[in-house]
């Protein structure tokens, strides 16, 4: 296996076959490159592990930091039917990400990294990588070191948003369990949708949820809110940290 840096060059000229509303739509490169700065991350395929628990939805989760420092569009390329592609993005958090289905390889190949997966039942598939391209010329490649198996070190989004500004400030993680009526949760969610924070609900059930707060807590109430891996507290806390934070 010998993969080909690309820092330099013209992505390949490619017609890709899409799907949107349930009819074939060819999308070729231009439109997707011409004139503007776009970031692309391409993986062995969709619904793989590694993929779908990190690659895609780090992606996802820093796509507002990548469009504060000048990123108009993130590509999500995998040698996938377009069928694949729009079932894997409905089933993952790819809202802010285009997903191209590279289905016969022609662009994978074009880069240079198509490579043959078959011990896995893959047939020939792209190695992981993730590149800056502006213009349509590629400013910066992230490839995967060429070991056995699966590697991914460098093609992160992590990485890929350091090259691009090492300043940037990136989303804050919040968390929030909340239970069924609770209008203190209500409250909450309502004043992080002010502040303009994206969270994830964590809804507990009757069972056992005391006895899950408070070993994770400490406390044996909701809402409990937790920022970039803090513990902040109920809707009291919340309300003092985001005076704090404004």
């Amino acid at each position: 296996m010998s993969l080909q840096n690309q820092e330099g060059q013209k992505v390949p000229q490619v017609s890709f076959r899409t799907r949107h509303n349930g009819e074939w739509e060819n999308v070729a490169t231009d439109e997707l490159f011409k004139g503007k700065t776009v970031v692309v991350f391409s993986l062995p395929g969709a619904f793989t592990p590694t993929c779908s628990t990190t690659h895609l939805p780090r992606f996802n989760e820093l796509a507002p930091a990548f469009f504060a420092n000048g990123v108009d569009s993130i590509l999500c390329v995998s040698v996938n039917d377009a069928f694949v592609m729009n079932e894997w993005a409905a089933n993952q958090e790819a809202q802010n990400l285009v997903m191209i289905p590279d289905g016969n390889g022609e662009f994978t190949e074009g880069m240079g990294m198509l490579v043959d997966k078959s011990d896995l039942g893959f047939g020939k598939r792209s190695w992981r990588y993730s590149m800056l391209v502006k213009d349509g010329v590629v400013d910066k490649m992230f490839v995967e070191p060429q070991k056995p198996g699966d590697p991914f070190e460098v093609s992160d989004a992590d990485t890929m948003l350091a090259y691009i500004n090492p300043r940037a400030k990136k989303p804050d993680q919040i968390a929030i369990f909340t239970r069924e009526g609770c209008q203190f949760c209500a409250k909450a969610k309502a004043l992080l949708k002010e502040l303009g924070y994206d969270y994830a609900e964590v809804a507990l059930p009757n069972t056992n949820r005391s006895r899950v707060v408070g070993a994770i807590t400490g406390k044996g109430t909701v809402p409990q809110i937790f920022v970039n891996g803090k513990h902040i507290g109920g809707l009291e806390e919340l309300e003092r940290w985001a005076k704090k934070a404004a």
